[in-house]
């Protein structure tokens, strides 16, 4: 039964909700001047409100520690603006694009590598015009084999949107894969409609989704629905779980999810390591903690049901496997290697002190 009665978008309606103490207004007013703040019902009748560390809480809800910034963050952490040919499209690799088309979300992640590029302020959807000139572009750039759209959230479209966006892109031979990377499923289910995944299936290429999740608590029952509804259409999913410090930093709860992903029938894809988006180290780990982990999740769980653990470089040189190209120094620097063999250092400094 569902007891929050709509979307949750302001302080007010999150100490209304009894989400968030009335002492904390006005500093937490300061966080929602800068970064968007929405919590559908699905997840705001998921949280406990008697739990201070309640996991999910943790990562809906606003905190005054979003506005303390740590000299390594940036407000692009991954290089999206440096590797962008054509508005919304980021070019990174040769054969794959993204494709922002939207800038808004159901809701919004505290710990979001883009959260200084979505949200209301920035625009809803990609114009019209940008979408065409996008689209040009991944026409003339025979290379792109994979379009992967995301914003923000993709599936925030309505299905006339989505439908129209799919047949675009159809229409490029070179094209052959289509992948929507959504929270959808999990923190909105009831948009996971027949209507919205006929818009998914307009296509005669391959269409994955890739899904965000980070605790199994947020597999409830109408996601368990959604999600179904999506493999039995034929759809494929994978999932993307980022690696978040009072979340799911400890093996139960990643093999938890692990487990709960795969016996839905998707395929645990990566395990990320927190971007230095700024406002954001009191949720990343070391990168030592995260390969103890994955050392651990090694023990217990199937190769079918393991991430691969992974650091998205700063400077948009792409993502690295961090339990093979990438070695931990005793000062807590990491020396990594990217896909061209290029040497980098990453600095754990800017995270918050790994608790036994």
């Amino acid at each position: 039964m569902t007891r929050t009665p709509r979307k949750l978008t302001s302080v007010d309606d999150l100490i209304a909700a009894e989400l968030a103490p009335d002492s904390a207004r006005d500093a937490l007013n300061k966080v929602g001047a800068r970064y968007a703040i929405s919590v559908t019902p699905a997840v705001a009748d998921l949280i406990d409100p008697n739990d201070t560390a309640d996991p999910i809480a943790r990562q809906f809800v606003p905190d005054a520690r979003e506005l303390e910034t740590r000299p390594a963050e940036r407000d692009d952490p991954i290089g999206d603006r440096i590797k962008s040919p054509a508005p919304g499209v980021v070019h990174r690799y040769p054969d794959r694009v993204l494709l922002k088309i939207a800038s808004v979300c159901p809701v919004y992640c505290r710990f979001c590598f883009r959260r200084e590029m979505v949200g209301p302020a920035n625009g809803e959807t990609l114009s019209a015009d940008d979408l065409t000139a996008a689209v040009a572009y991944i026409r003339a750039t025979p290379a792109v084999w994979e379009v992967i759209l995301t914003g923000g959230d993709p599936l925030i479209l309505s299905p006339r949107r989505i439908r129209e966006v799919t047949e675009m892109l159809s229409a490029i031979p070179h094209v052959k894969i289509l992948r929507w990377h959504t929270r959808v499923p999990v923190v909105d289910p009831d948009r996971v409609t027949d209507e919205l995944i006929a818009a998914l299936k307009a296509t005669h290429k391959t269409v994955f989704v890739g899904l965000h999740t980070n605790h199994a608590r947020e597999l409830t029952g109408s996601a368990r629905t959604a999600v179904a509804k999506l493999v039995d259409a034929g759809i494929p999913l994978v999932s993307q779980t980022v690696l978040l410090k009072g979340v799911n930093d400890d093996a139960d709860t990643l093999e938890n999810l692990m487990r709960a992903l795969v016996e839905l029938r998707v395929k645990p894809y990566y395990l990320h390591h927190g971007d230095l988006a700024p406002g954001t180290a009191h949720f990343r780990t070391t990168i030592a903690k995260g390969q103890k982990l994955m050392r651990e999740l090694r023990k217990r769980l199937s190769g079918l049901a393991l991430p691969t653990y992974v650091l998205d470089l700063p400077g948009a040189h792409g993502k690295v496997p961090l339990e093979s190209y990438a070695s931990v120094e005793p000062s807590g620097r990491t020396r990594l290697r990217d896909a061209h063999d290029q040497e980098h250092v990453y600095d754990d400094c800017c995270s918050a002190p790994d608790i036994p």
